[in-house]
């Protein structure tokens, strides 16, 4: 699908307090960004940012950073968040093959991985975001016993994860097939296209990986 862009969505976006606009600068000084030294979490690919928004609403003492790269579907994250101005949330508007440049080691303690484009195409394999190149970028930024939590619609794009996880020195902790008709569907928070995919009936996928186990 291709996206609309939506004139000036640059300028708004260089223009917000919740964007930061030159995040190199801060690596591995995030907690100063924020005014604290409470957990980062990190959404990445995050739409327009109601899932994001309602942890950090629901978890004051948790930061999150919303990380998108098209500028257009950003926009409509950053308005919302202008008027909820909740204090713990940040944007970034980059590629996520490019967060160890602008987070350290251990920075981040969880990465949250959203109905990502499946990039169904096999010469497309290396787009996706379970993939082992993006497992490499969130090896340098996860905390020691860090997690990436996926949820996606699409088999195809999850039996290639159960795969390409383990294959990349990971664990999977856990998973399901169906996550609204198991026991991990308690206090799970949905997106747009959760809902979405919920009311059409389709089964939701999801799995937590790490690369230790969790004791």
């Amino acid at each position: 699908m291709r996206l609309r862009h939506i004139a000036g969505a640059e300028q708004r976006i260089a223009e917000s307090m919740y964007v930061v606009q030159t995040p190199a600068e801060i690596r591995g000084r995030w907690a100063e960004e924020f005014g604290n030294n409470y957990p980062i979490h990190m959404e990445i690919g995050m739409g327009k940012g109601r899932f994001l928004m309602e942890l950090a609403e629901s978890n004051p003492r948790i930061n999150y950073i919303g990380v998108e790269v098209y500028s257009s579907v950003l926009l409509k994250a950053v308005q919302k968040q202008e008027t909820a101005q909740l204090p713990n949330i940040r944007f970034l508007c980059i590629d996520a093959l490019g967060l160890a440049e602008v987070l350290a080691s251990g920075e981040v303690e969880k990465i949250y991985l959203n109905f990502s484009d499946p990039w169904p195409k096999d010469r497309h394999a290396k787009r996706r975001l379970t993939s082992p190149r993006f497992l490499k970028v969130y090896d340098q930024i996860l905390a020691p016993k860090g997690t990436v939590e996926f949820k996606t619609d699409n088999r195809a794009l999850f039996d290639y994860s159960m795969e390409s996880i383990p294959s990349a020195g990971w664990e999977i902790l856990y998973y399901t097939y169906d996550l609204h008709h198991s026991e991990y569907a308690v206090g799970n928070v949905m997106t747009e296209y959760e809902e979405k995919f919920i009311s059409e009936g389709k089964p939701i996928c999801k799995l937590v990986a790490s690369r230790q186990r969790i004791e």
